[in-house]
């Protein structure tokens, strides 16, 4: 089995919400993904999509948005994103989702060979924090990403693969390690894929390795909307 990676696709099936207005590299974006997603992906392979999935406000204005991630093929596992705001309860997303799609909040999914669990994230701040708020949000991810990683280690099997998904990037813009990256240290994460970055400005590495975690950016528009290979469990890395 293949794992890829691929976040922000941002459909808009349901609501008006064009990309190409945030520039070229967005034009025909879903197009192309899917044009890579068939050379690259089999039925046995896993798909991992870290938020910003759709522009919808509300679940019926995702679901055909998530329908066509479903079409596609291989298994397909999904966490939330800052602009998912149809994901309002975990048990309303599930009870849309066709059988080959997965959602994840607080736990975690294995299958043969490899192990993973998400949150969405928050920024990390590159000294302090903008408000009290601010520090809420971080320390309540913080905790959701804790309860994945939990749950992640009482399905580990000894030789699993373990990946953690995130939307926002774990560390800040100098990349120094945070509370995330340290989390999944405790934890023996293999890989962590994230997104949320955009644009030509952005200070990105498509891939990092920090102590023995190797960590993928696969933000749609950054990785020139083809999925990322995180690993492939035929092989030994």
């Amino acid at each position: 089995m293949k794992i890829f990676a691929i976040g922000d696709t941002h459909l808009s099936t349901k609501v008006e919400k064009p990309m190409d207005i945030f520039g070229p590299g967005w034009e025909n974006h879903f197009e192309r993904i899917c044009a890579d997603w068939n050379k690259k992906v089999s039925e046995d392979d896993l798909v991992l999509i870290p938020g910003d999935i759709s522009w919808g406000m509300f679940l019926e204005e995702a679901v055909p948005d998530l329908d066509l991630i479903a079409n596609l093929k291989g298994k397909k596992i999904i966490t939330r994103g800052n602009h998912d705001y149809w994901w309002k309860s975990i048990t309303a997303v599930r009870s849309v989702l066709k059988p080959n799609m997965y959602a994840l909040q607080n736990d975690a999914i294995r299958f043969d060979g490899v192990v993973v669990c998400g949150t969405r994230g928050w920024t990390v701040p590159e000294k302090t924090f903008k408000d009290a708020d601010d520090e809420k949000i971080y320390k309540r991810e913080l905790i959701r990403l804790e309860l994945g990683l939990q749950a992640m280690d009482k399905l580990y099997i000894e030789g699993d693969k373990k990946i953690v998904m995130i939307h926002y990037p774990p560390f800040n813009a100098t990349m120094q390690p945070s509370d995330f990256t340290r989390l999944c240290e405790k934890y023996g994460v293999n890989y962590v894929v994230y997104g949320h970055l955009h644009g030509k400005n952005c200070r990105v590495k498509h891939e990092l390795i920090q102590n023995n975690i190797k960590y993928l950016l696969c933000s749609c528009d950054q990785v020139d909307c083809k999925l990322v290979e995180v690993c492939n469990l035929l092989q030994t890395d």
